[in-house]
């Protein structure tokens, strides 16, 4: 989060409740919405809110990248006294350390069977959450130790980096690694790594922290901008202008180096940071240079508590609690029901969000 009132920058906050809005409602609501409904549009909407199996790109793939996004766009505001001092630093390091021990710790809940108090099923490294605490992590040191062309390069280097280990190196028994499920070498090395911990799917994560570095510091370079850059339309063509670059390398760079969200290929990381940007360019149009933001007041109370969201929503079964009051419904709704029993658990969760804002009781990690 922003570190006072007076710096925080509306979008930032209402563009992570947009994201948050995708991750606890959408892939639910046009999933049963289509079971209700049944036509060819409802199935190629609730497609969009899916994830492909292995290659190409829809919609719902924007959501963990644009968390990182946003994660890297606050950096500047919520560390730059580190940058300025540098006999302060200690307690940035206590706080990276306590940041990614807690998004760790979470993710291990979460998604990683922590709660099953299992051995056998113990996931190490497996979720979103630790995912943004190592762009998190490195990003934020790059932006307090490095200058402006060393993070660019930095960027360009993670992309190039993990590129070429996952196409040159060569697996044993397999041959030379390639971008499918079995034949990668990320995976490879995750299996290595993790032995029996492992994530136990197709998706990668200790290779794929090269990737989740260059999304997050895609976004550091969006927050720099928005900080330093007093002419704000100026900031949003300048967004629009990173997008289009970062779309049209990712395109280009998906012949030869396939789009596949669960490696986080390097092409993944320049289609999905370009969208980001467009996404960040139109909030920041829209909210801080328009000033029109009361509509939004309803995504910033999602976006103001989005780790509690994120977390709550999957450890406790919202639709299903929401089914034991709105059961009455189930023989007159039919196969709506499903449709009224995902809104209604969103909106006690909305509820508690909007109870946590209103008392001003924000959870940070």
């Amino acid at each position: 989060m922003l570190s006072s009132t007076q710096n925080r920058i509306r979008s930032i906050d209402i563009l992570r409740g947009f994201d948050m809005l995708m991750i606890v409602l959408a892939d639910q609501f046009f999933s049963k919405l289509n079971k209700g409904v049944g036509s060819d549009f409802t199935a190629a909407l609730a497609r969009q809110f899916s994830h492909p199996e292995w290659l190409g790109f829809r919609f719902y793939d924007i959501i963990m990248p644009l968390f990182l996004f946003v994660v890297g766009a606050v950096i500047p505001f919520s560390v730059s006294k580190y940058t300025q001092n540098s006999s302060s630093r200690k307690p940035l390091f206590l706080k990276l350390l306590r940041r990614f021990f807690l998004l760790f710790l979470l993710g291990w809940i979460v998604q990683g069977n922590l709660l099953d108090f299992n051995l056998s099923t113990f996931k190490i490294f497996s979720n979103t959450l630790q995912a943004i605490a190592v762009g998190y992590v490195f990003t934020t040191i790059a932006y307090v130790y490095l200058k402006p062309i060393q993070r660019q390069l930095l960027f360009v280097g993670c992309l190039l980096v993990y590129a070429l280990l996952l196409t040159l190196p060569t697996l044993p028994g397999i041959g030379r690694s390639t971008l499918t499920p079995d034949a990668n070498f990320a995976l490879y090395v995750d299996h290595l790594i993790f032995g029996s911990f492992d994530d136990g799917k197709q998706y990668t994560w200790f290779l794929s922290g090269l990737g989740f570095t260059a999304t997050t510091l895609s976004g550091l370079f969006a927050g720099i901008l928005i900080k330093a850059q007093k002419d704000k339309m100026k900031v949003v063509k300048t967004l629009l202008i990173y997008g289009a670059i970062a779309l049209f390398i990712g395109i280009f760079a998906n012949i030869w180096h396939p789009i596949v969200k669960k490696l986080w290929s390097s092409s993944f990381v320049l289609v999905s940071s370009g969208i980001c940007y467009i996404l960040m360019a139109v909030f920041y149009w829209i909210i801080d240079v328009q000033q029109k933001f009361k509509w939004a007041f309803f995504l910033k109370v999602i976006g103001m508590n989005a780790i509690t969201a994120y977390v709550i929503t999957h450890v406790l079964p919202f639709p299903k609690i929401a089914g034991f009051v709105l059961y009455g419904l189930a023989p007159i709704m039919g196969d709506y029901y499903e449709l009224i029993t995902v809104i209604g658990g969103f909106a006690l969760l909305y509820l508690l969000l909007w109870y946590m804002y209103k008392n001003k009781t924000f959870l940070k990690v």
